[in-house]
């Protein structure tokens, strides 16, 4: 399944429909009086979270989504149908904005959340409302009033309480891999990964959490360098952050720099995410020496980050990597105490 994550529709909810204009007519009953119905009412479109959904692939292909109009009145008495609700099925994470104004509608993070997205037109009033003791034989209705309609962009935005970043090859799939039930492609070429992964990991004491891992990042992401920052927005909802850095990134990189670089995109990016919760993570610990480690560590400590050495491949620092995760989520997940 292709991982799709912003898409944009045209939506249209049903018109009401008109009220009627009749007279009741029977034999015998020369003035029976008014007697027409009143329309039915439109047709909303919805847009419900679907937890079984993990992309918006569907809304790349199917653009446009029409609301049945509701029935007219009948004489008799006789009210129109009202028309049923269209229902436009999305992942949790969505973000749903105005393709006109750009303005945020809603943020659907919740299985089961609803908006009404576009509400169907009011069904008319027939003219035996309008009948008084004066106006005994109303000869007018009111008629059904239209539907919304708007254009709307969906952007999705993935539910994950810790993000890994770093460049490419850093072995972030690997460790997702190991930590997790996810299983990412794993290759040893630039950008194998290509789009977010998901996974859930099991930590002791009930304290489960996601991780996503997303695609490498690289000097000048935040204008589209690499693949850009089209991933970037993915992590905004991370609570806390994970920078993977390798011993041997390749001339001119190393551990500090790769760091550096990376933090220096997400602050580019949205200067928000440089205070977010974060740790830095060593992989591939196994090709390098104690000594070297030693020396990472304290350059690390200088720039008040904690450095985890940890090989996917060992297994080497991946339980103290989970429950110091599992830690730092567990505090963002408590309520403030004394707050409204």
């Amino acid at each position: 399944m292709r991982f799709i994550d912003e898409a944009t529709i045209e939506i249209k909810a049903g018109n009401g429909g008109n009220g009627c204009v009749s007279f009741r007519r029977e034999k015998f009953i020369p003035r029976g009086g008014p007697d027409g119905g009143d329309g039915g009412n439109g047709g909303d479109v919805v847009m419900v979270v679907d937890a079984q959904l993990s992309t918006l692939l569907d809304l790349k292909y199917r653009k446009h989504f029409v609301a049945k109009n509701g029935e007219h009145g009948r004489g008799r008495q006789q009210f129109g149908r009202g028309a049923g609700e269209v229902v436009i099925r999305v992942p949790p994470g969505t973000a749903v904005y105005d393709a006109a104004t750009g303005e945020l509608l809603a943020d659907l993070t919740e299985p089961g959340e609803r908006l009404v997205a576009a509400r169907g037109g009011r069904g008319g009033r027939g003219n035996m409302n309008f009948a008084t003791s004066t106006r005994q034989a109303p000869t007018f209705a009111t008629p059904g009033t239209k539907g919304g309609e708007k254009a709307l962009r969906l952007e999705l935005r993935l539910l994950a309480d810790v993000g890994i970043v770093g460049f490419p090859n850093a072995g972030k799939s690997t460790l997702i891999s190991r930590i997790s039930n996810a299983r990412p492609k794993i290759a040893d070429y630039p950008f194998t990964t290509l789009t977010p992964n998901l996974g859930v990991v099991r930590a002791p004491r009930d304290r489960d959490f996601v991780v996503a891992d997303l695609p490498g990042l690289i000097k000048g992401a935040h204008k589209g360098a690499g693949l850009g920052d089209r991933f970037l927005k993915h992590i905004e909802r991370c609570k806390v952050l994970v920078y993977l850095v390798e011993p041997h990134g390749g001339e001119g990189r190393g551990p500090l720099t790769d760091f550096d670089a990376t933090a220096r995109e997400l602050e580019l990016y949205d200067p928000a995410l440089a205070a977010r919760p974060s740790m830095v993570a060593l992989s591939k610990s196994e090709t390098i020496s104690d000594a070297q480690i030693k020396k990472l560590t304290s350059a690390f400590r200088r720039r008040k980050k904690r450095l985890f050495v940890i090989s996917s491949v060992t297994g080497r620092g991946l339980k103290e990597l989970i429950n110091r995760l599992a830690d730092d989520v567990g505090r963002d997940r408590q309520p403030a105490v004394g707050g409204e």
